[in-house]
């Protein structure tokens, strides 16, 4: 049995900038911190048929190609595995929910079949092979922090570049600093939930159209996020909430999608209550709403009065991993 794992994110800046449609001309810059909340995945040789799938459905196959399932039928193709196996998925936050899981997914997936396989894939190629999957092959409308920061864990800054090579460099942040962001951030399920694929579309498509406001939108969004590089690591943690709360009221305006009533009356009463900043994590239009607090206890009466529920959650700084083989 093989157990494989890869943690969800939250993105702390410059998000929007990782898609093709826009680096490939612009160049997109993404800060991203991995949590410890994962996607597992289990693989087991089986001796008899059928290929045997269990995520939120069941699936019992003979043959790859038969499989329903697009990110563990591509995942198995581009691996080359065609004999018969049990897979399973768990995860410890559903789908939608803005936190990345499907780069965590398919991270995951591809880190077991390469143990099963006796080949050991570093952290850059396993990110590679993730984004080919779900970018390249399935044509999904995505960009590329999510299986980035899946791979290598930690608080990392992410360059997208024209030619499509990614560099990755972890912030420069004291240890003070790093467990008060940790204990300040707090995340709140909004119990909207949304395909970011649907949200993602239009702005791919109106980037491709050269739409000046979206482009226009976007450097600004990068430039937010290179300051708030700057502020993290410089220890300025109210100058970084005051930035995502920036970065929030901007990513609004690229569409009505981004947000609803409900959503900006927690954001609001969230700013009241001992809140110095915060967004929803993601493309937008529910999922997780992460604030900054200056008065946790404050803000956390506030949320709960309004019925949201936090996640707590701590970095994970391993990435995508082997947990047994």
């Amino acid at each position: 049995m093989i157990i494989s794992r890869s943690p969800f994110r939250i993105s702390l800046g410059g998000g929007g900038t990782d898609l093709p449609s826009y680096y490939r001309e612009h160049e997109g810059v993404v800060i991203a911190a991995a949590i410890d909340r994962y996607v597992y995945i289990m693989v087991h040789h089986r001796f008899v048929r059928p290929i045997f799938l269990k995520y939120s459905k069941l699936e019992l196959v003979d043959r790859v190609d038969d499989i329903e399932h697009p990110i563990i039928r591509e995942a198995l193709k581009l691996v080359g595995i065609s004999e018969h196996l049990e897979l399973a998925s768990m995860s410890d936050i559903p789908s939608g929910t803005g936190l990345g899981s499907s780069g965590s997914f398919t991270t995951a997936l591809l880190k077991a079949l390469h143990t099963h396989q006796r080949r050991s894939v570093l952290a850059q190629d396993l990110a590679q092979q993730a984004c080919d999957i779900e970018i390249n092959r399935l044509g999904e409308p995505i960009g590329k922090q999510d299986q980035y920061i899946a791979a290598f864990g930690g608080l990392t800054c992410f360059t997208f570049h024209r030619d499509d090579t990614v560099t990755a460099e972890p912030l420069k942040i004291d240890q003070e600093t790093l467990y008060n962001l940790e204990d300040n951030l707090l995340l709140y399920f909004t119990g909207y939930s949304r395909s970011a694929g649907s949200i993602l579309k239009d702005q791919q498509a109106r980037t491709q159209r050269s739409d000046a406001s979206v482009i226009d939108n976007l450097h600004y969004v990068k430039h937010m996020g290179l300051r708030s590089r700057e502020m993290l690591e410089k220890g300025d943690l109210l100058g970084f909430a005051e930035l995502m709360h920036e970065h929030w009221e901007h990513k609004k305006r690229r569409g009505s999608v981004m947000s609803n009533p409900d959503i900006d009356r927690w954001y609001a009463r969230a700013l009241e209550n001992g809140a110095a900043g915060g967004k929803l994590v993601g493309a937008g239009g529910g999922g997780f709403l992460m604030l900054y607090a200056t008065d946790k206890i404050r803000l956390r009466q506030a949320m709960s009065a309004e019925g949201l529920h936090e996640v707590r959650f701590r970095f994970d700084f391993e990435g995508s991993k082997v947990l047994a083989s």
